[in-house]
């Protein structure tokens, strides 16, 4: 099987494009060769982060490595078998365990055995998406597909101290099933919750007080919560609508520099550009459903304007896969992302566990 050669810096060039090599490499079984990691980021190559998804690939599918190394701007992987069993990941760092769980998952959803995944690092991160958004949004939509997932989070792990700590089970299916996103009902529910660990309250009610102001939402939805169990301090605005179908978590996170107001105006402008288009898959949903859907062979959907991100995320998997992912703006503001082809199926790549790995 010939090699795949990515060039890293395309698109958006950041750490997605790896990472969806990487799950695809494992899905299909076809080694790939990157070159120019990160290049568009002020820090070029492998993070701690990235190694650790690269890391747990190889653990998952019993893979062949070069190159796996910090700041390293060039990977080649060999796939081997995909194995499920009880997997440990540490990031070492605060860098995002969400992202190294989203690296392994896609094999896993169809592999012959359940699998249960504990990953350690940061959970609530600038740039990634939170645990939050895993348990409630993306998960949720991700069992429309077929698997099955249980979710456990036993430490937040907030920039920059991280020592966040999760575990998801996954029960899987032969084959993920087609899925439409296509009509959003009204929405039954809002909520604003400030997480806050070790850093003043006022902080998280200068936000929750943008968000009542600009958004009029309800104070009784709008609400602190203290994370005593989280190792360091830190801080996350999280902002929850909920419709018969999904609920959708917008994020905002403190930055050096920035207000508490300004990090709220960020969350709550997402919510806005989410609401006035009235499409039911935000911006980040529509990036992470692409893989899913091109597993499955097919499904629609209607969101915002696509990301470079979620063109980038599509470039990549076109490489891997045999499927079409097209892009048709319907009108202004919402977008129809449609995806058809062949549904993958396992081609011998999976076997039975249980992987065991700490």
């Amino acid at each position: 099987m010939s090699t795949i050669l990515i060039d890293g810096s395309e698109g958006e060039g950041g750490g997605q494009i790896l990472r969806t090599a990487l799950s695809l490499s494992m899905v299909t079984g076809q080694p790939f060769r990157m070159e120019k990691i990160r290049a568009r980021r002020p820090k070029p190559g492998l993070k701690r982060q990235h190694l650790t998804a690269v890391e747990a690939a190889v653990t998952v599918s019993r893979a062949i490595v070069e190159g796996a190394f910090l700041e390293s701007t060039s990977v080649e992987f060999l796939p081997g078998k995909v194995i499920p069993g009880t997997y440990a990941f540490d990031v070492g760092s605060a860098g995002s365990a969400t992202l190294v769980l989203q690296t392994v998952l896609p094999p896993l959803l169809t592999s012959n055995g359940i699998s249960r995944l504990t990953v350690m690092g940061g959970t609530h991160n600038p740039a990634a998406p939170p645990y939050d958004f895993l348990l409630k949004t993306f998960g949720p939509q991700l069992e429309r597909f077929g698997p099955r997932l249980e979710w456990h989070l036993e430490r937040p792990g907030f920039f920059p101290a991280g020592g966040g700590r999760f575990s998801v089970t996954i029960f899987p299916v032969p084959q993920l099933a087609p899925v439409e996103w296509l009509a959003r009902s009204p929405i039954r529910s809002r909520m604003a919750r400030a997480l806050i660990s070790r850093t003043p309250e006022s902080i998280a009610r200068r936000q929750l007080a943008a968000v009542q102001q600009r958004l009029a939402w309800s104070p009784d939805g709008c609400l602190v919560e203290p994370v005593p169990a989280a190792r360091g301090p830190g801080q996350a605005l999280l902002l929850e609508i909920s419709t018969d179908e999904i609920t959708t978590v917008f994020s905002g996170f403190p930055d050096r520099g920035r207000s508490p107001e300004d990090v709220a105006i960020e969350a709550i402008e997402s919510v806005e550009r989410w609401m006035e288009s009235d499409v039911m898959v935000d911006e980040h949903l529509a990036d992470q459903l692409l893989i899913p859907m091109a597993l499955a062979g097919g499904g629609r959907f209607r969101t915002t304007e696509p990301s470079s991100h979620t063109r980038t995320n599509a470039s990549i998997i076109r490489r891997f896969l045999e499927v079409d992912i097209g892009f048709a703006e319907e009108s202004s503001g919402t977008w129809l992302v449609t995806v058809s082809g062949k549904p993958h199926q396992d081609a011998g790549t999976a076997e039975s566990g249980p992987g065991n790995a700490t």
